[in-house]
């Protein structure tokens, strides 16, 4: 017989109601309904007596209290639950993000997974255990990246600093902390989850400004009562994330691009529609964006295959002309 716990630990048997519910819960959805003689096999099944006239009165009592149950009228009644906290287009699109987040590990992903199942019947839940390329992505050893974004969260929503090791990887894909075990200390500001990897922006004491630090990379984070630096005025996530390519720190320039009419897409895609253009031809537009103009932002600008130069600043067209150069042979 089904049992559950009360306050003192002591088990005992668990109500019919409750049953009925989680009977509804499991087994049933618009495809897979069930009639009064179905639930009363399953209570007969697990030692609960019942009669209909009994499960009846349950399901009456369960919309009663808001919970939804569609009735198919016809020859027989059929029941099941309607309206779920998560519909299963909802789940798969839980279930796609947290397989194909490169920061969770396999174990944690499969793990989550399973979890989510237990949203919708047991009939869909297949339909969710669709390992979503999860054999062939890369994944992290790291078991406690999600530990460590809670305590970040938590921080942020408390407003207080945060201390941790950071750590990179030698030549030999050792992982080795950074200058000598340095102790990081950051005023957490929030969350960027981008290519698959997750990110803290925040301030950092040591480097004096506003940076970001791999989540993944992030060793033994943990809260202190210290109040945390206060963002600029000016800042903006938002901002920031579009203009710190791949997270690639460099210094912050306005800079113009001339493009391509064809790759507007990706220059909205990266700036959105706010973006600032103009059109000096009938071939070609320019588009003014605050970008890190780092080795990751001329990469990206090469990618194009000269369909997007770069106009201003000098100092931009300087570097990137100069590490265009450097990849001549000579």
């Amino acid at each position: 017989m089904p049992e559950m716990m009360i306050n003192d630990g002591e088990k005992m048997p668990m109500s019919r109601i409750l049953l009925t519910k989680q009977y509804l819960e499991t087994q049933t959805d618009e495809a897979h309904p069930a009639t009064i003689a179905d639930i009363l096999a399953h209570m007969e099944s697990v030692g609960i007596p019942a009669s209909r006239k009994a499960i009846q009165s349950d399901l009456e009592q369960l919309t009663e209290t808001g919970y939804d149950i569609v009735r198919n009228t016809g020859r027989q009644h059929e029941y099941f639950v309607g309206d779920r906290h998560f519909e299963l287009p909802e789940l798969k699109l839980l279930v796609d993000a947290v397989q194909a987040a490169k920061f969770v590990s396999a174990r944690k992903s499969a793990s989550l997974t399973q979890k989510l199942t237990v949203l919708t019947s047991v009939h869909l839940a297949g339909e969710l255990n669709r390992q979503t390329y999860i054999e062939s992505r890369i994944k992290p050893d790291n078991e406690k990246v999600y530990l460590a974004v809670d305590v970040l969260h938590s921080a942020i929503q408390d407003r207080h600093k945060v201390q941790f090791k950071y750590y990179e990887y030698d030549r030999y894909k050792r992982k080795q902390y950074k200058h000598d075990r340095q102790l990081y200390t950051l005023s957490p500001y929030g969350m960027l989850w981008n290519h698959d990897s997750y990110y803290v922006v925040g301030h950092s004491d040591s480097h004096g400004k506003v940076i970001t630090f791999r989540v993944d990379r992030i060793a033994t984070p943990e809260a202190t009562d210290l109040p945390a630096e206060p963002p600029p005025s000016d800042f903006d996530i938002s901002v920031y994330a579009r203009a710190v390519f791949s997270m690639y720190d460099g210094p912050m320039q306005t800079v113009t691009l001339k493009c391509k009419n064809e790759i507007m897409k990706t220059i909205i895609d990266r700036f959105g529609e706010g973006v600032e253009t103009d059109l000096p031809d009938n071939d070609h537009f320019t588009a003014t964006v605050t970008v890190s103009t780092s080795l990751t932002f001329y990469g990206w600008v090469f990618s194009f295959g000269g369909k997007m130069t770069i106009l201003a600043p000098e100092q931009a067209v300087r570097e990137y002309t100069d590490l265009l150069r450097a990849q001549i042979p000579r």
